[in-house]
This record gives structure tokens, C-alpha cells and sequence, in this order.
């Protein structure tokens, strides 16, 4: 059996802000090619935790390896080159052009190709998360649900080591929310998937381990089956 390599690490990594910690100390390990969901009540320091992951905002202290280089200091499209593509939580999609403008935008930082091929991309990603049709509406214009699905789409066209999505399934259908747990475990063949999810039964149906978080630090963590039963996480999160 080959042995798992950690993709991402974490090393007593704070952020606080004034007398705020919103994270603290937080040692963190994801393997390569596991999805990952990270939980916890709000403003228990998740989207702190990875926009820090990401180069959004720095640490306070502490230290974040990726691929095995300390990137703690690395500003954020470097950390884009390296491979760690980020949805927000709020849709941060170019409004005034088309869908298909939007994803050639994030296409075309990794392939130096032509315009035809370009679009052949695009296209083929917006076929994978469900928005084949709907290549020359304007992306302002979309459903807040079909905006977050662009943005996995134009996540995707960076052809990233590591996707990490903030509150994905916000604003979908219950039909969109189960093509968009197909559409997560095919990406997880070649993709490592950390996810921030409030949706418990997304979370339970995705992801192979979940890390819990509350007040800014790591409370839990182990498979569903073993946070389902995890009293502090009842108490904290699951609602006894």
C-alpha cells in the first residue's frame, strides 16, 4: 500500500484580530486526494482559518506547508501558481461578462492556448458542473446558486493540487446540491477537496474525515461516523 502524502500542514497558525482570536494555534494535516470537511457554528474561525491557507489574509504566528514548502509568507496568486485554487463564501465572479468569459479568465492563467481552444475548455467545464446552456448569459445575472457553481467551474480551470470551497451547496437546489456531490467525487480522482460546509447531510454523503472547529480552535476530528458521535460536537454543533 503506498504510503499518504500530506499535501497541506498547519503549525500553531493563529490570526487574531485586537483582542479577537479567531484562530488559535491551530495544527492542521490533509492528506493528498481526501475531502475534507471543515465544520462548526458560525464564527467559529473557518473561513479565518482557510482564507489564511489561501494567502487572503496573513497569520498572526505559526506556519502553513503546502506540498512541502513553507508558503506562510507567500502572497496569494503565488499560492494560485502552486496549485490552491479558493470559492468564496460570497461569489466573486466578474458580473459584466459572460459565464463563459468568466471561466476563459481562469483558463487561461495555466494554458497559454488559442481562443478556440480556450472556449472548448470553458465549455467543458461548465458541462461538468451543470451550466452547459448558459455560456452567454452574464454572469450578473445568474441565480446566486448557478453564480457558486461558476466559481467551482473557474476553481477547476486552474487545474488545482487543492480546491477549497466556503459554503458550495449556499443558494442551490436539492437537485443541484446532489449533482454537485457527483461532481465532487469525480473531481476528488484527481484533486485534493477541503470543504466548508453547513449542509450536515452534504458533509455526511462527501467527506472521508471532518475537522470541527469552534471558538478559533480544532475541537474533533475523525470519519462521520465518529463526529456523529462525538458529544463535545453534539454540544457544539449538532444540536445534542
Amino acid at each position: 500500500m503506498a504510503a499518504v502524502t500530506t499535501l497541506l500542514s498547519t503549525r500553531g497558525l493563529s490570526r487574531h484580530f485586537g483582542g479577537l482570536r479567531a484562530v488559535e494555534n491551530v495544527d492542521f494535516d490533509l492528506p493528498e486526494g481526501e475531502i475534507r470537511a471543515l465544520i462548526g457554528p458560525n464564527g467559529a474561525g473557518k473561513t479565518t482559518f482557510v482564507s489564511m491557507l489561501c494567502g487572503r489574509i496573513p497569520p498572526s504566528s505559526g506556519q502553513i506547508i503546502f506540498g512541502g514548502r513553507d508558503v506562510t509568507a507567500l502572497p496569494a496568486h503565488k499560492r494560485v501558481q502552486m496549485g490552491i485554487a479558493y470559492t468564496f463564501q460570497i461569489t466573486s465572479v466578474f458580473s459584466a461578462l459572460s459565464v463563459r468569459e468568466n471561466v476563459e479568465l481562469a483558463v487561461q492563467r495555466i494554458y497559454r492556448a488559442s481562443p478556440a481552444a480556450l472556449r472548448d475548455e470553458s465549455d467543458a467545464l461548465l458541462g461538468r458542473v451543470g451550466l452547459e446552456g448558459r455560456s452567454d448569459q452574464i454572469a450578473g445575472d445568474l441565480a446566486y446558486g448557478h453564480q457558486r457553481l461558476l466559481e467551482i467551474a473557474m476553481g477547476l480551470g486552474q487545474n488545482p493540487r487543492l480546491l477549497i470551497l466556503d459554503e458550495p451547496t449556499q443558494g442551490l437546489s436539492d437537485g443541484e446540491v446532489q449533482s454537485f456531490i457527483r461532481l465532487i467525487h469525480e473531481v476528488a480522482r484527481e484533486t485534493t477537496v477541503l470543504l466548508i460546509e453547513h449542509n450536515i447531510d452534504v458533509v455526511m454523503a462527501l467527506a472521508q474525515k471532518i475537522t470541527v472547529m469552534n471558538f478559533g480552535a480544532i475541537i474533533a476530528e475523525g470519519t462521520p461516523e465518529e463526529i456523529r458521535a462525538n458529544e463535545a460536537v453534539q454540544a457544539a454543533y449538532l444540536g445534542g
